[in-house]
């Protein structure tokens, strides 16, 4: 089941919620920052110890205090127009946070809009990538969850999600 929620991920209760990562891990604007913040600096740490991370990978680590166990850092691509690999990278971003969640065997998941906000990834074609990522997945975990900042995101997400089915 797939839910659109507006909220401020850093407060779910989930297994694990995604970063919309820099590649060096390390925290930065948005909800990279908002979700080092709330996770307090042991991240900081432990992100260190993983060397970063190349666009449309993922890696994982604890949540530490937050009330989700795990974070999984996804880099999305910065917009450049589409022609430079960006939904392709975007997709990846969807499916190796999917995997990786998988693998540590994580059953709540919750995703901000991956690459929308300062990496300028027009918000049509990244709900239509993510929506789709997201029905693939669905029938393997309990709860898929968006995330979204505004409720007008979200109204874009419910829309997708019922042109999709």
């Amino acid at each position: 089941m797939i839910e659109i929620i507006t909220a401020d991920i850093t407060t779910l209760e989930v297994d694990a919620v995604v970063n919309a990562a820099n590649r060096s891990l390390l925290g930065g604007g948005g909800v990279d920052g908002a979700i080092h913040r709330a996770a307090g600096p042991l991240l900081k740490d432990y992100c260190r110890t993983l060397k970063g991370c190349r666009t449309g990978e993922a890696r994982i680590s604890p949540g530490f205090e937050l009330p989700a166990r795990y974070v999984i850092h996804s880099v999305g691509p910065v917009w450049k127009g589409g022609d430079h690999y960006e939904p392709a990278l975007l997709k990846a971003c969807y499916q190796n946070s999917f995997e990786i969640a998988l693998y540590n065997d994580v059953r709540s998941i919750a995703f901000p809009a991956i690459s929308t906000g300062v990496y300028g990834y027009p918000k049509q074609p990244a709900t239509e990538i993510a929506i789709t990522c997201m029905l693939a997945y669905e029938d393997r975990f309990d709860r898929v969850i968006t995330c979204c900042f505004s409720e007008t995101d979200a109204g874009l997400y419910r829309e997708v999600l019922a042109a999709q089915r």
